[in-house]
């Protein structure tokens, strides 16, 4: 029935000016052969168009939606039956008269068809805006009046969504931006009122109950100082997604989120490098393993090399619930690549041998690892053999089964190690530095120090804290640590393997050390306390950590790649006989569970170890 009473009105629309064209164009009604000429053309003329209308599915179009796209289309379909017309009027011989058009009744035919056809659904659509706009209005005491930071191209997307979504209960009274030029401007009918240090005067003054900040890659510096505003204000804020939740790099209203820790990190933003062609062609339609799969790191590495659409993900972990997860979820949110659930322990090397053989990766992300600093302090041989034997068995069997690319996931820890896991993950950068020195697989480690909200890091451990009430725990006032989202840890992982050859080590660029008692109060902060309602308490240093974390032994001899955010470390030297000497005595060590002969080979190896161990407190 809606399509029909549309059909109706675009007949009434065309025959009015097919009428009106050759009444502007004779200025009065037409007589002799253009009487002929009007009566011949007028059924032609509306039974053509509305076919090219349904051909052009403008009759799929809702009109209270009507968009500037869907006018386009209007346009479009519009002028093939005009263009005919100009045809006609040039190639008919002087004997067909009846047939040559005149050229103005064409031009004004075909702008009243386009102004016609475009303003009855443009009409729609406003009297549906205007409906709408009543309804809100009568019900204006349940809406909350909510301010946009920022008036850019987020912004825009943001109000038209905001818009659209009443069940949402949001009115937008305007924007601020920060831009001078934009002030006093309007954009989809609400105005810029200034600048972001007037949202307190702006929020009293119009009652305003929350703001969004709209900005797509604003820096954390801009988030703080906003966020700070808002609270003096006394009002709420949230934010849209950065630019890593974005993948389709469309906004939409059901992300709007709170503000969460990542966003008030000291970090400027990275550019969307795993975007570029050359790295997506890396790995799209690759066979790709990812150890440690269902961990942090190792499930959104298979999420963003799945988007990149892998040939075949093959998913393996010794924890059957974590990957039940993450297989789950691939399953439902990625279809088009094909993944393989593997359950198994990485020591185990004649089944990890059969795995490999039967699915043949091309590219191996090595991130399985025993990775919680104090408890390996007090389970050293356990760390001995996962992290170490684990690692070696994985890129021994990676290198005799022609794997074309090898990433080893490390960490900061691994230099001047202190800790046992430190310890273990740069005997394992090591062993890959040793097979890729004769192997046609190209190996490479890379580097990096904490990611937020991972399994766990501090900052699940705050959350629950502060949750119970506090105190949150602080192991010492000037604890700094390197952080990074782990979306943007594992695109740069993404980039390094594209990198890798003969077992280099890259660093990431973590940006400047954040103290973890500012973290805290951060925290406490934007779940909407004050530090003093939760409290934080200073427990002192744990086995095997530091004070502060490094990411380079010599900082001079690091060189740049291609990538603004990643660099080389200079290569370290190891005696090698003593080296391989050493290990096979620890490995015999920790599969007899004699942790003091392993700390012992630990401190003889020659990597720079100093580490604090459960052990040496125990004893």
């Amino acid at each position: 029935m809606r399509r029909i009473n549309q059909v109706i009105l675009d007949i009434i629309v065309f025959s009015l000016a097919v009428f009106g064209a050759y009444l502007i164009r004779f200025e009065r009604l037409p007589e002799g052969q253009y009487l002929r000429q009007f009566l011949l053309l007028l059924p032609f003329l509306v039974l053509a168009r509305v076919l090219l209308f349904y051909f052009f599915r403008v009759y799929s179009i809702v009109w209270k939606y009507v968009s500037i796209r869907d006018v386009l289309l209007i346009i479009e379909s519009s002028l093939s039956i005009s263009a005919l017309l100009i045809i006609a009027r040039i190639a008919s011989p002087s004997k067909l008269a009846f047939m040559r058009v005149p050229f103005g009744v064409i031009a004004i035919e075909y702008i009243m068809v386009t102004m016609g056809a475009s303003g009855i659904r443009m009409l729609r659509r406003l009297a549906y805006e205007m409906q709408k706009n009543k309804k809100n209005i009568h019900e204006g005491n349940d809406l909350k009046r909510v301010l946009l930071i920022g008036a850019g191209d987020a912004g825009n997307l943001a109000v038209r969504e905001l818009k659209k979504r009443a069940d949402l209960g949001m009115t937008v009274v305007g924007f601020v931006d920060d831009d001078a030029k934009k002030f006093n401007t309007v954009i989809q009918g609400l105005s810029v009122l200034g600048s972001s240090a007037q949202i307190p005067a702006l929020a009293k003054r119009m009652s305003i109950d929350e703001a969004i900040i709209t900005i797509a890659n604003a820096s954390s510096r801009d988030i703080r100082r906003i966020v700070d505003i808002c609270k003096d204000a006394g009002i709420k804020v949230k934010i849209i997604p950065s630019i890593f939740e974005m993948l389709d790099d469309n906004i939409r209203i059901s992300k709007i989120r709170e503000i969460n820790i990542d966003d008030l990190l000291g970090r400027s933003a990275v550019s969307f490098d795993s975007g570029r062609p050359e790295v997506v062609e890396k790995y799209r339609n690759k066979r790709i393993m990812v150890t440690g799969a269902g961990g942090s790191i190792g499930s959104e590495l298979s999420r963003q090399l799945a988007a990149m659409w892998a040939r075949e993900l093959i998913l393996l972990d010794k924890d059957e619930n974590s990957i039940y997860e993450i297989e789950s979820e691939l399953r439902t949110t990625m279809p088009h690549c094909p993944t393989i659930p593997i359950i198994t322990d990485i020591r185990n090397r004649p089944r990890l041998k059969c795995i490999i053989e039967r699915f043949r990766p091309q590219i191996v992300f090595h991130a399985a690892a025993h990775k919680h600093v104090p408890l390996m302090e007090c389970n050293i041989s356990e760390a001995i053999l996962n992290n170490i034997v684990g690692t070696r068995n994985v890129a021994e069997l990676a290198d005799a089964h022609g794997v074309e690319d090898f990433v080893y996931i490390s960490t900061d820890k691994a230099i001047n190690p202190t800790s046992i896991m430190g310890a273990t993950k740069k005997i394992g950068e090591i062993i890959v530095q040793g097979i890729a020195a004769g192997s046609k697989t190209r190996f490479s480690c890379v580097r990096f120090g904490n990611v937020l909200g991972s399994r766990g890091s501090v900052v699940p451990l705050f959350r629950k804290q502060i949750a119970a009430g506090g105190p949150v725990t602080v192991t010492h006032s000037d604890i700094r640590r390197y952080f990074m989202s782990i979306a943007e840890a594992v695109q740069l992982i993404i980039q390094v393997g594209t990198l890798g050859n003969g077992g280099q080590i890259f660093v990431l660029d973590m940006g400047q050390p954040i103290k973890v008692e500012d973290l805290a109060r951060d925290l406490i902060r934007i779940s909407g306390y004050k530090e003093s309602d939760i409290g934080i308490q200073y427990i002192g240093l744990r086995p095997g950590e530091k004070l502060y974390e490094e990411i380079l032994v010599d900082e001079e001899k690091t060189k740049a790649t291609e990538f603004q955010k990643i660099f080389i470390a200079p290569a370290g030297e190891v005696n090698s006989a003593k080296f391989l000497s050493v290990l096979e005595n620890m490995i015999r060590a920790a599969e007899q569970c004699c942790d003091k002969e392993v700390v012992d080979c630990l401190n003889s190896i020659d990597i720079g170890y100093q580490g604090y161990t459960e052990w040496n407190h125990m004893h």
